[in-house]
């Protein structure tokens, strides 16, 4: 089909047509045109042009009408805004198209629908001329009308596209971006739907969206048409696929999180879906239904590579929706545009964010950003009543969508009952630098008497609401080049969230991984419990079953989830080393795991007790300990992730020593298979004086200065009696640490220390540098300080 003075189609467009047709129509031109042949597939459409919106405008005689209304117009006035936007929308919605326009839409639309037997349902699709740019995205500005049948219909919502450039929401934006608005332009595009009402859809970014990681793609997902997922109406599945595992054939679907999925969005019955009237509806989802992945693992990675190639072309991190079509089983590309956020901010220098305090958690959700924002709570039930938020307030509402955005920027902290990370609101929250923490739940409820409260996104994944102020620190940390020293510093991370935030620091890769801080906070159950399913009591067999919804079976969840948490550790650092710990439980921690009360000894000195290697060991913890294995082989072998390397703690003797690294091998964790390193923690004034001997079956050591410290100088360092004498400086100490460190040089061996004395001591760091450390692996929050001081 030849293009029209009017009217394009979708196939003759470029990025080069912004002007013409506005950013989202030439990028789907731009897709289809040129990326087909790599396998991309983009529903076939037309688009109608900017010049017959101004066209429109002028033979409406609107132009100067509409330019009066809004240039006395004061968009933080939100009730004159609501009133001047209702009336030019009308003024829009009443005036007929020009005749040649509507001539030129027909004729397209029976091109359209020309090899189908019946009429086709489309989507009517806004684009502006100032959309979907490197530095505004606009998103959600305008509306999109979905399962339009008839030409007809198509003409109507065409016309409420046009009255959209106008929508409250649009007419602030603008301003608040600089544009005026005269010179914003709409086209509406026609597409083909696609069907995924019997089947999913929803967003993907070429990058984590809190943290400005590169190196994944971030994906979301719900059950229907993607509306769901973008207004912020469903809580979706998300899942991070490694870029660089992605290219090397290796599985990298590094995380994955089960979203509740409560309703999706499906075409409502041609028999009650009248001209002009209602063409989709909401319906609940079934209850397996919301228990189980939306997308299949082979759909993600397919729509990934799309995402990866889609990047490539495009030269930017990308804003992309999707949709699966239930009937022909197949992808497709929705839309693309510039992430707008992450992209665009500063290399140099970062803020962060910590809580310095804590109080009771009222509510938990998604977080959005990193930053944390405290106010009083200001529950909204309506958007009628959105202009009541007073600057500072914590706004909280059941969802919110752009029309929110006048408002939105006036409060500390957004709030949400319901919503994922990829919808309009978090978009909008991003760019305004506002910290929301979206799909509560029930926020709504369980804040409504709530008063002030502090809202923590700098946690992680999960965002939390406390109850009252809490006191916070916000420090710049520079991300530029630091001096070289004569010692690797790397980090200790424990939380798989806060990897791909932390990677941006300078740094030599990981130097402690704690396995029990993923089995804490990642799966929560006791692995015998696991282990013991379906044999359990009923309390504990339904705990175990709400946990391990979406997996094959608890174990297949156990060990998914730990090789998860470690996969995104070890992909936010790729290719640097990660140095994963297995767990080190003592019994009394092991016991506040859900069913662990059933499973642990009593123990009266459990730092002492029934802990890391000697539990390895032991035939009762066989199993367990072949889990962990098991997920540790998947992140090397399956995932490619072979930067991670093993470390095996607390380890007595000799015989300990040798009876685990045979362990590891039967389990297929064998020393120098793959390159693979295993590290053991020094951290007994025995592995300091046989440091040879231990060598024998280790790659290194890792000196572990608390437990080396407390067991030198035999003091409790919990014990507040006698922990003024704990100090990782005493001379017995750095004798067995000198020790250490000559073996591991002697033998040519890698030596480092992960233990808080070099983070709370930057003399005992020199120390250490002197004698010949090779790595120092620090908290996060001291690396570039410590390693500016040891620069000195």
């Amino acid at each position: 089909m030849q293009r029209g003075r009017h009217v394009i189609p979708f196939s003759q467009l470029r990025m080069t047509d912004v002007e013409t047709v506005g950013g989202k129509n030439a990028s789907l031109g731009e897709m289809l045109s040129q990326l087909s042949e790599e396998g991309i597939r983009v529903p076939d459409g037309f688009a109608t042009t900017a010049e017959a919106f101004r066209l429109f405008l002028r033979e409406s005689e609107l132009e100067r009408r509409i330019h009066a209304r809004l240039s006395a117009l004061d968009v933080e006035d939100v009730r004159a805004l609501a009133a001047v936007g209702a009336e030019i929308r009308a003024w829009v919605v009443a005036a007929p198209l020009p005749e040649a326009l509507e001539a030129e839409i027909r004729e397209f639309h029976a091109w359209l629908r020309a090899d189908a037997a019946d009429d086709i349902a489309v989507a009517v699709r806004s684009s502006a001329t100032a959309e979907d740019l490197p530095d505004a995205s606009f998103a959600g500005q305008q509306e999109t009308y979905l399962n339009v049948v008839g030409v007809d219909a198509v003409l109507d919502r065409i016309r409420h596209v046009f009255a959209s450039l106008y929508n409250d929401r649009a007419i602030a934006y603008r301003v608040h971006k600089g544009f005026t608005h005269a010179e914003v332009a709409l086209s509406a595009g026609v597409q083909r739907m696609v069907r995924s009402d019997h089947g999913s859809a929803g967003v993907m970014f070429t990058m984590d969206t809190e943290s400005g990681f590169r190196d994944v793609v971030f994906i979301t997902a719900s059950y229907g048409l993607g509306e769901t997922v973008v207004q912020g109406a469903v809580n979706p599945d998300e899942f991070y696929v490694h870029k660089p595992m992605l290219a090397a054939g290796k599985f990298p679907i590094i995380r994955r999180s089960l979203g509740s999925k409560l309703i999706k969005m499906e075409f409502e019955p041609a028999a009650q879906a009248g001209a002009g009237g209602r063409t989709v509806r909401t319906v609940d989802v079934a209850d397996a239904d919301r228990h189980r992945f939306s997308l299949s693992d082979e759909d993600v990675l397919e729509l990934a590579r799309y995402a990866v190639k889609i990047e490539q072309h495009y030269g930017r991190p990308m804003d992309i929706e999707w949709g699966k079509d239930g009937i022909d089983g197949r992808l497709y590309i929705l839309q693309a545009r510039p992430e707008t956020v992450q992209s665009q901010a500063g290399a140099e220098a970062q803020q962060r964010f910590k809580l310095k305090g804590s109080s009771q958690v009222l509510a938990t959700g998604r977080a959005i950003g990193q930053k944390i924002g405290i106010g009083r709570v200001r529950v909204i039930d309506a958007a009628a009543r959105m202009d009541e938020v007073q600057p500072g307030d914590v706004l909280v509402t059941d969802m919110t969508d752009p029309n929110w955005e006048p408002v939105m920027k006036r409060a500390a902290a957004i709030v949400t009952n319901r919503g994922g990370r990829t919808c309009h609101a978090a978009i909008i929250a991003r760019e305004l630098g506002i910290p929301a923490v979206v799909g509560c739940g029930d926020a709504t409820e369980t804040l409504a008497q709530a008063g002030e409260v502090t809202v923590s996104c700098a946690e992680g994944d999960t965002g939390n609401i406390y109850e009252g102020r809490l006191e916070m620190e916000v420090e710049t940390v520079s991300r530029g080049t630091l001096p070289d020293i004569p010692v690797k510093i790397m980090m200790n991370v424990g939380n798989p969230q806060l990897a791909f935030d932390f990677q941006s620091l300078p740094n030599a890769g990981v130097g402690l991984a704690r396995l029990e801080f993923i089995i804490n906070n990642n799966i929560g159950v006791h692995p015998k419990a696991v282990l013991d399913y379906p044999r359990l009591d009923d309390e504990l067999r339904r705990a175990v079953e709400s946990l391990a919804r979406g997996y094959a079976s608890p174990r297949a969840f156990f060990e998914a989830r730990l090789a998860e948490g470690i996969a995104t550790i070890a992909a936010a650092f790729w290719p640097k080393p990660v140095i994963v710990r297995m767990s080190d439980f003592k019994s009394n921690e092991y016991k506040k795991l859900i069913g662990g009360s059933r499973y642990e000894p009593d123990e009266e000195n459990p730092m002492l007790g029934f802990r890391g290697a000697s539990r390895y060991i032991a035939p009762s913890f066989a199993e367990c300990f072949a889990m962990e294995c098991a997920a540790l082989k998947r992140v090397r072998t399956t995932m490619g992730l072979t930067n991670v390397e093993i470390m095996v703690p607390f380890v007595r003797t000799l015989h300990e020593a040798r009876r685990v690294t045979e362990l590891l091998a039967d389990n297929g964790l064998k020393r120098g298979e793959d390159g693979l390193r295993l590290i053991m923690m020094c951290e007994l004034p025995s592995n300091a004086l046989l440091a040879h001997e231990f060598l024998e079956f280790f790659d290194g050591f890792s000196i572990g200065s608390n437990d080396l410290t407390q067991l030198t100088l035999g003091l409790d360092r919990d014990s507040g009696l006698v922990a003024e004498g704990f100090d990782e400086r005493d001379p017995a100490v750095k004798a067995l640490l000198a020790t250490a460190i000559k073996a591991c040089r002697d033998e040519g061996k890698y030596i480092g220390i992960c233990g808080q004395g070099p983070s709370d001591h930057v003399d005992f760091a020199a120390w250490l540098m002197q004698q010949g450390i090779e790595s120092i692996s620090l908290n996060p929050d001291t690396v570039v300080e410590t390693w500016k001081r040891l620069a000195q």
